[in-house]
């Protein structure tokens, strides 16, 4: 005979956290998968921009929401697995993506491991500045030299394309192929740092940002977490970058500049920090809001050419009113309702 064990107050019923965790973000995936049927081309453009920004913004969530690492560099990874795709990637006939995704992850983690190696040595806003310092010597280093085509950037010639022998199971000239290679990849990101997030590695993470002391003084060795998740984040950025050239055929040295990097902490502080969720509605509203502000269409050229200024206005605005993201909007319904 079972005895049934009351859930204390405040906890959540395994059932319930499952449908919390995956149902809404499956629900989405769903429904963005059906979404080329009744969206036209600009709207299906829309679309993948968001979802490869999604995957740039979750890359940064693992460091600064989860761990408390808080980057303006992170950029530096994004660039570099573009790059890396576009110089690996044949001149004259189709690249494997396979082989292009995980050098352009090769290259990003790379660089993150060197970078963290030196800047996890340091701490609060002198880890922000190296950090941004090893960006912009990266950004340099395509920007005045020849290996990335300088400032003009490099182009990629020819989209990559799957083949099971002689057989084409994904074509990346097909806006559709490349549309579900890249919604396919958000999910595996996603699942991936769930999954993380539940771990004994994600936890110690989390311990990391609440009381590194406390965990150091537990017997864990934070530096090496640190830098792992360091090295992932890179990693991960990496295949927001193999998308990003495969979308758009060219590459250039601002997709490493600070901008990017401001850019990326902006949505995951939009959306919420220490929510994966809130990692991928920020990723949406930043991209919706500047696709708004900078329409000359709805707003005329006088505010379109300010986009800057008014996206920056409206994001003070969300910050003060707002100061646990978008995604405390959710909670906060769901704790009038009753929900734990």
């Amino acid at each position: 005979m079972h005895s049934s064990v009351p859930l204390a107050a405040g906890a959540v019923a395994p059932r319930a956290r499952w449908r919390g965790d995956w149902l809404a973000p499956a629900a989405v995936a769903v429904v963005l998968a059906f979404a080329p049927l009744v969206l036209e081309t600009y709207y299906q453009e829309l679309v993948m921009k968001i979802v490869i920004y999604a995957i740039f913004a979750l890359s940064l969530e693992l460091l600064a929401g989860t761990t408390g690492l808080v980057s303006l560099g992170h950029a530096a990874f994004f660039g570099i697995g573009a790059y890396a795709t576009a110089l690996a990637a044949p001149q004259y006939e189709a690249g494997s993506p396979l082989l292009l995704l995980g050098l352009s992850m090769l290259a990003a983690a790379a660089y993150a491991l060197l970078v963290g190696a030196l800047s996890l040595r340091t701490r609060e806003v002198y880890f922000i500045m190296v950090t941004l310092a090893f960006a912009q010597m990266a950004y340099f280093v395509f920007h005045d030299t020849p290996i990335g085509g300088g400032s003009d950037g490099m182009y990629l010639m020819m989209r990559p394309v799957l083949k099971a022998g002689d057989t084409v199971l994904a074509d990346f000239e097909q806006p559709l192929h490349l549309y579900f290679a890249a919604l396919g990849l958000l999910v595996l990101c996603y699942a991936f740092l769930a999954l993380v997030l539940r771990s004994r590695f994600g936890h110690a993470l989390a311990g990391i940002r609440i009381n590194e002391q406390r965990m150091r003084a537990a017997g864990f060795q934070t530096y090496r977490y640190k830098l792992a998740a360091f090295v992932l984040a890179g990693a991960l950025a990496g295949v927001a970058g193999f998308l990003y050239v495969s979308k758009n055929g060219v590459v250039n040295p601002e997709l490493l500049s600070w901008h990017e990097s401001g850019a990326v902490l902006m949505m995951i502080i939009l959306g919420g920090l220490g929510s994966l969720r809130g990692a991928v509605i920020g990723a949406a509203a930043f991209v919706l809001l500047k696709e708004f502000y900078s329409s000359e269409a709805l707003l005329g050229p006088a505010i379109a050419g300010r986009w800057q200024l008014t996206l920056g206005l409206t994001m003070i605005a969300f910050v003060a009113l707002l100061p646990k993201g978008l995604v405390g909007i959710g909670r906060r319904f769901s704790l009038k309702r009753g929900r734990p």
